[in-house]
C-alpha cells in the first residue's frame, strides 16, 4: 500500500516536472514566434501587470517585496538614459532579441534628448522616471525637496511624450538610496518605487567581461529577479549580447512589466509570491495546485425543523408513551422504562408557591425541666425526672467501693515500682564490683 502510494507520488512529481519543462519550451516557442526572422531569439515570455497602490515598493535589495516572478524569470531594467550614442545601441540589441524592458529616464536627459524617450515608447518598452537631476543626496532631503525633484523629473519626461498616459508610475531612487520622504510621497501619489534584485556593477570602471560575469553569477545565485543595468555605458553595450545569449542557453525567460489601468487590471497573484525572502512554508505552498473557486447555481439553505413537524404544537407527543405502546403491540423492541417518575405524571409546578414559616410557639416548653446527673446503669436510657434517695445511696456506695478498689490498686503499683528500683540498684552494684575486680586483675598483670 505504501509502495504504491510512493510510486504514485513519484509519477506525479515527474509529470509536474515534465509539464514545467514543456511550459518553458512553450514560452520560448511563443517568444520566438513573436520575433519573426529570429528563431533563436530569447524573446519576451509574458507581460506582468502590477498595481502600484497594492505594492508600492519592490526589489529584494532593499524592500521586503519584489516582483512576483517565477523561477528563471528575469526583468531587465536600465537607468540614466536616454543618451543617444549608447541608448540607441541598447534599443537595437533588445529589438534583435524581441525583448521588452523597463527604462528609468532622468528628467535632464529627457529634455536634452526627447526623441530618445519617444523611441523607447515606440519600441514597446515601459518608461518610468529617475528624478530630475540624479542627485545622490535623497537620503538627506526633506519631504518638499524630494517631492520637487520627483515632480520635475516626471514633468520633463512627460513633456517628451505625446500622451502623458504613456509614462508609467514607476520611480527608482538614484543610487538606490532609501529615503522615507521619497517613499512617503510616492506612495501618496500611487507611484511604485523600484529597487533591484541583483546588479552587474556596470557603472563602475570595469571591463565588459566583468559585467557579464557578475550578471550571470548573481542571476544563477538567485534564480530570478530584477537586473539593473545602465543604457549610457559602453561596457553595458558590449556585455548585453553575451548576457542575453547565456540567459537563453540556461533557460531563463524575460518578463515585461506594465502598470495596471482600468482597461488592463493587475495580473492575479498570491501575497506570498511578492515576498523577497519567502519562508519554506510559503515556497511549498506555491508548488501546490490552486484550489478552484466554485460557483454555485443556488445558495438556498435547508429549512430548520419546526415544532409543528412533530404533530403536536404543544410538544405533548414528546412526553407521551402512546408511541411506545403501539411499538410493543407490533413486537418492536423498545428501551426499558426508567425507574424515575414519568414527566407526564409529575404534578404541575408553581414557581410562586412557598412553604409556611414555622411559628415561634412551636419551640416553647410547657414547664421547667429538672435534671440530675446519674451514674451509668442507675436508670434506663432516656429516663427523665428526680432521683430517689435510695438510688442516691446505692450510687454513693458504689462510688466508694470503686474508690477503695482504686486506692488498693495504687498501693500495689507503688510497691511494684519500689521493688523494681531496689533490684536495679543491686544489679548496678554487682556490675560495678565485677568491673573493679577486672581492673585490679589487669593492673597486676
Amino acid at each position: 500500500m505504501v509502495g504504491g502510494r510512493m510510486t504514485d507520488i513519484r509519477i506525479r512529481s515527474r509529470a509536474a516536472f515534465c509539464l514545467a519543462i514543456l511550459a518553458g519550451f512553450a514560452a520560448q516557442a511563443a517568444s520566438a514566434a513573436d520575433c519573426p526572422g529570429r528563431p533563436d531569439a530569447l524573446g519576451t515570455s509574458r507581460t506582468l501587470v502590477v498595481d502600484p497602490h497594492a505594492h508600492p515598493r519592490v526589489g529584494s535589495m532593499q524592500y521586503p517585496e519584489t516582483l512576483p516572478l517565477r523561477d528563471h524569470e528575469v526583468v531587465l531594467s536600465f537607468d540614466d538614459g536616454p543618451l543617444p550614442k549608447y541608448s540607441n545601441q541598447i534599443l537595437q540589441i533588445l529589438a534583435d532579441q524581441c525583448i521588452k524592458a523597463t527604462f528609468f529616464a532622468i528628467g535632464q536627459q529627457a529634455r536634452a534628448n526627447p526623441e530618445g524617450v519617444r523611441k523607447l515608447i515606440a519600441a514597446g518598452h515601459t518608461v518610468g522616471t529617475h528624478s530630475q537631476n540624479h542627485p545622490l543626496t535623497f537620503r538627506k532631503m526633506s519631504y518638499d525637496q524630494a517631492k520637487l525633484e520627483i515632480e520635475q523629473g516626471i514633468a520633463s519626461v512627460t513633456a517628451a511624450l505625446s500622451d502623458p498616459a504613456q509614462l508609467a508610475p514607476f520611480f527608482r531612487i538614484p543610487g538606490l538610496e532609501r529615503a522615507e520622504p521619497v517613499e512617503t510621497y510616492a506612495a501618496s501619489m500611487g507611484i511604485q518605487v523600484w529597487s533591484a534584485d541583483f546588479l552587474a556593477d556596470d557603472w563602475r570602471h570595469i571591463s565588459s567581461a566583468r559585467v557579464y560575469d557578475l550578471a550571470i553569477k548573481r542571476l544563477e545565485a538567485r534564480g530570478k529577479g530584477i537586473l539593473l543595468l545602465h543604457d549610457i555605458q559602453p561596457r553595458t553595450v558590449a556585455a548585453l549580447p553575451r548576457i542575453l545569449q547565456e540567459m537563453k542557453a540556461r533557460g531563463y525567460r524575460i518578463v515585461h512589466i506594465v502598470p495596471a489601468t482600468p482597461e488592463q487590471p493587475a495580473t492575479p497573484t498570491e501575497p506570498e509570491e511578492w515576498l523577497s525572502h519567502p519562508s519554506a512554508a510559503a515556497v511549498a505552498a506555491l508548488q501546490w495546485p490552486k484550489v478552484p473557486t466554485f460557483v454555485y447555481a443556488e445558495h438556498a439553505t435547508l429549512p430548520a425543523p419546526a415544532l409543528s413537524d412533530f404533530d403536536s404544537p404543544s410538544g405533548a407527543l414528546l412526553l407521551a408513551f402512546e408511541a411506545f405502546e403501539r411499538a410493543k403491540q407490533h413486537g418492536v423492541p423498545v428501551p426499558r422504562e426508567s425507574r424515575w417518575p414519568h414527566l407526564a405524571a409529575l404534578p404541575p409546578t408553581n414557581a410562586t408557591t412557598t412553604l409556611p414559616v414555622p411559628a415561634a410557639d412551636l419551640f416553647t416548653l410547657a414547664g421547667p425541666i429538672k435534671t440530675a446527673r446519674s451514674p451509668a446503669g442507675s436508670r434506663q436510657a432516656g429516663q427523665i425526672g428526680p432521683v430517689s434517695q435510695e438510688a442516691a445511696r446505692e450510687a454513693r456506695a458504689s462510688a466508694g467501693a470503686r474508690t477503695g478498689s482504686r486506692s488498693k490498686q495504687a498501693t500495689t503499683d507503688q510497691n511494684s515500682v519500689r521493688r523494681r528500683a531496689e533490684h536495679g540498684t543491686r544489679h548496678s552494684k554487682h556490675v560495678s564490683q565485677r568491673r573493679s575486680v577486672k581492673m585490679a586483675s589487669l593492673k597486676k598483670r
